[in-house]
């Protein structure tokens, strides 16, 4: 699998009026980049136009694969809510893509996926008997299901505890290695983590950030991560008092 970079560039606008002004960046082929910014300006918008889902929102730009192939068969998408079938378990949750596009689901290998998470003896489970952070797998399962060399991450692990959302992170890292992986997220923790590329999305543009050189994922209390962390921090709060030309 070819994981390509993607460039996205332009003006982005919603229903009441522009989002973000004017950007330019390209997300690295087969590494983790991270995208930052107050809600509203249009982060999630961004990830369902690469995903080409339907949107509110209006890009007058592009958004392409430096391979220059095409763009959107090759994107799966992990949204925040989980979106779960409460009727189906968690065997049939990880493989209705399959389903959904006529295909014969592979069970085998939506069993093995459950059990790289660590789900094999809840495959039977629905959604209401698993915990929040078991319902997270599930979703990163299906994810990894549909194979695809760009995986778009929408604030995944917002609603878990502390312990739960670091081991989710440490497991998506190693299960996306290799994957052009578009991380959105408001925790500057989290980007500090994950990231080995971050950016800041305000009204005016969408701004590079600095980070640790070591790869991610980084250790949540080790020296490097916690200053990567102040210092997003104060990046979101200096690019949050930015307004566009």
């Amino acid at each position: 699998m070819t994981a390509p970079a993607l460039h996205i560039s332009g003006r982005l606008e919603g229903p009441a009026g522009p989002l973000i002004a004017q950007f330019d960046a390209t997300f690295a082929a087969g590494q983790w980049n991270v995208l930052l910014g107050p809600s509203g300006v249009g982060k999630t918008s961004l990830l369902r136009l690469i995903a080409d889902l339907p949107c509110a929102a209006r890009l007058t730009g592009e958004i392409t694969a430096t391979d220059g192939a095409a763009l959107a068969p090759r994107v799966a998408m992990m949204a925040q809510d989980d979106q779960l079938l409460p009727w189906a378990d968690a065997l049939a949750n990880v493989v209705i893509g399959a389903r959904l596009r006529g295909a014969r689901p592979d069970l085998q290998r939506g069993r093995a996926l459950l059990a790289e998470v660590g789900l094999a003896a809840q495959a039977q489970r629905r959604p209401a008997q698993l915990s929040a952070g078991q319902r997270q797998r599930v979703i990163l399962a299906r994810t990894l299901y549909e194979d695809r060399p760009i995986v778009l991450l929408d604030e995944p692990f917002s609603a878990l505890d502390v312990l739960t959302r670091h081991h989710m992170q440490d497991l998506a890292a190693r299960l996306l290695a290799g994957r052009t992986v578009v991380l959105i997220t408001h925790d500057p923790a989290e980007a500090a983590r994950l990231a080995h590329h971050a950016w800041i999305a305000t009204q005016a543009g969408i701004v590079p950030c600095s980070l640790p050189s070591s790869l991610p994922p980084r250790a949540a209390e080790a020296e490097e991560t916690l200053a990567a962390q102040a210092i997003l921090s104060r990046e979101l709060k200096r690019c949050a008092t930015q307004v566009p030309a």
